[in-house]
């Protein structure tokens, strides 16, 4: 499974962006909003991923924050909704508000994404009614993962003892914040524990 990739942004598209690591490029699906915060072609780049298998081929998504990455993962778990589809939805909407739209049971909003027509808007809303979270903490999720260095060893941390992938990123986002750029692995993984733990 390939879960996060780093490497040299080496080209975009209007749906897409393929990284190069280490001489190997990585073809990756990403959100309009995803690939606006990718940087300039050639710039140093670190993704979230997740890799579909399906018997026409594999598609590896991409996503800037883990909290993108959780809603795509529950937005493809409603039926008739495909990586294609979810990306569209976050293009539009960013996780925080597809949870306020769901939690109020606003299809319309969802509906404003391309190829989600009325019935499938409804469907979104009723079932991932609950399962999105508080609109707050979507926000929280829907924070950028903090690119390379102890951040990305911190989350990685933090989920290699059980923290879902959304409090993870909140956690280490606040310890982040608080402790500035220059804080070490260590001090970040005691401080995101600390906050996850709340």
């Amino acid at each position: 499974m390939i879960a996060r990739l780093t490497g040299k942004l080496a080209e975009t598209s209007a749906d897409g962006a393929i990284i190069d690591v280490q001489g190997v490029g990585y073809q990756v699906q990403a959100s309009a909003r995803t690939l606006d915060a990718l940087g300039p072609i050639g710039g140093d780049v670190t993704i979230l991923t997740e890799l579909q298998v399906r018997e026409d081929g594999w598609t590896l998504f991409g996503f800037g924050s883990a909290g993108e990455r959780e809603t795509f993962r529950a937005l493809t778990s409603v039926q008739g909704v495909g990586g294609r589809v979810a990306l569209a939805i976050l293009s539009v909407l960013d996780p925080t508000e597809l949870a306020t739209a769901v939690s109020r049971g606003d299809k319309a909003m969802v509906a404003r994404a391309n190829g989600v027509g009325p019935k499938l808007a409804q469907r979104i809303v009723n079932e991932l009614a609950g399962k999105l979270g508080s609109p707050a903490l979507a926000g929280a999720a829907g924070t950028p993962t903090p690119r390379g260095g102890p951040a990305n060893d911190a989350l990685s941390a933090l989920a290699n003892l059980g923290f879902k992938p959304a409090e993870a990123s909140a956690a280490v986002h606040a310890a982040n914040e608080e402790l500035g750029p220059d804080a070490s692995l260590d001090a970040l993984v005691r401080l995101a524990l600390r906050k996850a733990a709340k």
